[in-house]
C-alpha cells in the first residue's frame, strides 16, 4: 500500500494487536483472467516461533477462490482497523482540507489448503477456540454425519504471512492539530473514539495537551 514513512508502524506488536481485533479481512488473489478475486471472511492470527506469523481460515466449497489458491498460492490479505473523517477545524488555521484517518495491515501470504477431514475438523476446533470456546461441546454433540457433511462443504486454509505493512494514518505530521483532533475523537462516533484511543497510545494526544498547558 502507499505508504509514507510518518504512517509506517514498525513495530509488530501493533500489526498483531489490529489483526487480533479487527479480524474481518478481505483476501485478494487473481482469478483465472488474471483479475483480483476477493473474498471477505474472518481470520485468526496465530503466532509462531521465531516472529513467525500465519492466519487461519476456511471458505464454502462453492467459493472458487480456493482453486485460485491452489493454483497460485501466493495472495494478499488486508486488514482495516478503525477509521474517520477530519474535518480542517482542528487547525488553527483556515488554509486546511479536510482528510481521513484509519489504520490498516496488509500481508502478503503463502497459501496452503487443509482439505483432509481430520485437519479440517482440527481449523474448525482451532476457530471455535478463538471465538467461541463454549461452542465446543456443542459441535461435539452434533454427530460425526452432520459433522462430516459440515466439513464437506468448507476448504480450510492456512495463509504464512510472509511480508507485512501497518499503517497507522492518525496526522501524526500536523502536530499542532492533535488537541483540537482528540478531543473531537473523544466525544465522537465508537470508531473516532477508537482512534482517540490511538492517539493515545502513540503519545500524540497527552505529550501535546500538555505542551499547550505548559505554554
Amino acid at each position: 500500500m502507499y505508504m509514507p514513512p510518518q504512517f509506517d508502524a514498525k513495530d509488530r506488536t501493533l500489526a498483531a494487536e489490529l489483526m487480533r481485533s479487527h479480524p474481518f479481512a478481505s483476501l485478494i488473489s487473481n482469478d483465472d483472467e488474471g483479475l483480483p478475486f476477493v473474498t471477505h471472511l474472518p481470520l485468526v492470527l496465530e503466532e509462531r516461533g521465531e516472529g513467525a506469523l500465519a492466519l487461519l481460515g476456511h471458505c464454502a466449497k462453492p467459493n472458487p477462490h480456493w482453486r485460485y489458491l491452489r493454483t497460485r498460492p501466493t495472495a494478499v490479505v488486508s486488514f482495516l482497523g478503525p477509521h474517520a473523517y477530519l474535518s480542517p477545524s482542528v487547525y488553527p488555521d483556515l488554509a486546511r482540507v479536510p482528510t481521513w484517518n484509519y489504520l490498516a495491515v496488509d500481508c502478503t501470504v503463502q497459501a496452503r489448503l487443509i482439505e483432509e477431514p481430520a485437519e479440517k475438523d482440527a481449523l474448525l476446533k482451532r476457530l471455535i477456540a478463538q471465538h467461541e470456546p463454549s461452542y465446543a461441546q456443542q459441535w461435539r454433540e452434533l454427530g460425526e454425519e452432520f459433522q462430516r457433511k459440515m466439513l464437506q462443504g468448507i476448504v480450510g486454509f492456512e495463509l504464512e504471512v510472509t511480508a507485512l505493512q501497518c499503517k497507522l494514518k492518525l496526522n501524526q505530521h500536523r502536530r499542532e492539530a492533535h488537541v483540537a483532533m482528540y478531543a473531537a475523537y473523544s466525544q465522537g462516533t465508537p470508531d473516532e473514539q477508537a482512534l482517540a484511543g490511538w492517539m493515545q497510545r502513540l503519545g500524540m494526544a497527552t505529550t501535546d495537551a500538555a505542551r499547550v498547558e505548559g505554554a
